[in-house]
């Protein structure tokens, strides 16, 4: 099979962590008989330094063109304080809007091996799976009017707007994967309170009744919040509006011990996605050799199997990274007792090892060191 995939390293360790996700990629395209092309744009703080801007038309055509979408991270102190527009987070918003990418995933799954990073008891971490489906083109984000106003005494407003359409297609993608899960769906809202939950609501019920076997809950989000460090098991797939389901899901990137296992994927409704790990540009480990590259190389995986649908080749390296995991190697952010911890070039490799199907596989690999 022959895909494009457009690759946008970003800034900071995205161009370390980048490198894994492509080494395994380019494993799986010998072991399975595919064709990746990866053409390479510029995103975020190092397309301000090319382009004057974070988020070029040329980056934008290469998007435009690609089967699914590799992006790093974004960001740093280097563009910070310069004017709204570039900022290098804009530059992730304003792709994810022209897009039209429109639900994150986000799965947190526990790892035998990791449970002593976590902060929570291992009675409470052990066995958590679910998937935290994030809406991210509406909402608080991108509503109008926004901005300051006042002389003598400023003020502020934020403008909390959706349209009935954007709640429907992201709750429909939440009830499609929960009918490939364990058939449970939370519902996370503000309906005590917001008008806008309250339609999201009427939503999720309108929707239920054409998934009769989908177990439907409804909460408000402060007793998700709750729930999330009580009783994480008790989650399949919870679905959110954008500015709940940033908060939540960042909460839930601890229960697992570190952002840098966290993947996501970005979809519209013909599973053209964008895949990135959820942590950030992380300047000041960049170029060390301590980035985390198991976020990037997951968020890979999940391209071929939401995009592609590339169910063996996805599995393949998850069990990869967990077989690396349960060996005892990790990088210095996963603070587990014992084990080994090694660098960034060093997991990678450890990765594509077992990754390994036969000696044709390893001579391969060995072209990567």
């Amino acid at each position: 099979m022959k895909k494009k995939i457009a690759v946008l390293e970003g800034d900071g360790i995205g161009k370390e962590v980048m490198a894994g996700a492509l080494d395994v990629l380019r494993v799986i395209e010998k072991r399975f008989h595919h064709h990746f092309e990866f053409v390479e744009g510029k995103i975020g703080g190092s397309a301000i330094d090319s382009y004057g801007v974070p988020l070029p038309e040329e980056t934008l055509r290469i998007c435009r063109e690609a089967d699914a979408i590799l992006l790093g991270a974004v960001g740093g102190p280097k563009w910070e304080g310069g004017p709204s527009h570039l900022r290098p987070e804009k530059g992730l918003l304003g792709l994810r809007k022209e897009m039209g990418f429109f639900a994150n995933f986000r799965p947190v799954k526990a790892v035998q091996s990791l449970i002593s990073a976590s902060p929570l008891k291992r009675e409470v971490v052990e066995n958590i799976d679910f998937v935290l489906v994030r809406e991210l083109t509406g909402g608080i984000y991108f509503g109008k009017p926004s901005g300051r106003f006042g002389e003598t005494e400023p003020q502020v407003v934020d403008t909390l707007r959706y349209s009935k359409h954007e709640m429907v297609r992201v709750i429909e993608k939440a009830f499609q994967l929960a009918r490939t899960r364990r058939k449970k769906l939370t519902s996370v809202d503000k309906a005590n309170v917001l008008e806008s939950s309250k339609l999201w609501r009427e939503v999720v019920e309108e929707t239920a009744s054409r998934y009769a076997d989908v177990e439907v809950e409804h909460l408000l989000v402060d007793a998700a919040a709750m729930k999330l460090i009580q009783t994480p098991r008790a989650f399949d797939v919870i679905v959110t509006e954008n500015l709940f389901g940033d908060i939540l899901s960042d909460e839930a990137s601890m229960l697992t011990g570190s952002l840098g296992m966290m993947p996501s994927a970005s979809l519209r409704e013909d599973n053209v996605g964008l895949y990135e790990p959820i942590h950030g540009s992380a300047p000041d480990i960049a170029g060390t050799g301590k980035a985390n590259p198991l976020a990037m190389i997951l968020s890979a995986a999940m391209m071929l199997r939401y995009s592609f649908h590339m169910v063996e080749e996805a599995d393949a390296i998850e069990l990869a990274v967990y077989e690396t995991l349960e060996a005892g190697y990790h990088t210095p952010d996963l603070a587990v007792s014992g084990g080994v911890i090694v660098n960034t070039k060093t997991m990678i490799r450890k990765i594509l090892d077992h990754l390994s199907e036969d000696e044709v596989i390893a001579g391969i690999m060995a072209t990567f060191q």
